[in-house]
C-alpha cells in the first residue's frame, strides 16, 4: 500500500516524485540535504539536517536584495544557490545531497545546483 496523495495534474505528479525521491534521500551531519522548493514566482533553498530536524542555512528570492536585482527568475534562482552555498560554507558545511523536491531538474532547479556548485558547495 502506497501513501494517499490529494490533489490535482500536476501537483500529484510531483508530490509522488518527491515522496519517491525521499525514500532515498536523507541529510545526515556530514552531509546534510539541500532542499529547492520552487513555486511560480519565488525559489526556497534550505540546507536540512534531517537526523537533527534543523534548517542549518536557507536562501530565498523573497530576500530584499535578491529582489531588487535585474534579471529574469533563472538568474534569480542562480543568486539563491550561490547565496545558500555561501552561508553554508560560513556554517561549516562543505558537501551536501541535492533534494530537488520532486521537480524535474531543469531551468531554476537546475540553475540553483549551479549556483551552489560555482560558489564551492559539493553536491
Amino acid at each position: 500500500m502506497g501513501i494517499a496523495i490529494k490533489g490535482k495534474g500536476k501537483a500529484i505528479s510531483r508530490k509522488r516524485r518527491h515522496f519517491r525521491l525521499r525514500k532515498k534521500i536523507s541529510g545526515t551531519a556530514a552531509r546534510p540535504r539541500l532542499v529547492v522548493s520552487r513555486s511560480s514566482r519565488h525559489m526556497v533553498a534550505q540546507i536540512v539536517d534531517d537526523t537533527l530536524g534543523k534548517t542549518l542555512a536557507s536562501a530565498s528570492t523573497l530576500e530584499a536584495d535578491i529582489r531588487a536585482m535585474e534579471g529574469d527568475k533563472t538568474a534569480k534562482a542562480s543568486k539563491v544557490g550561490q547565496l545558500v552555498a555561501e552561508r553554508a560554507k560560513a556554517a561549516g558545511i562543505e558537501a551536501v545531497v541535492f533534494d530537488r523536491g520532486g521537480n524535474k531538474y531543469h531551468g531554476r532547479v537546475a540553475a540553483v545546483a549551479d549556483g551552489a556548485r560555482e560558489a564551492g558547495l559539493a553536491l
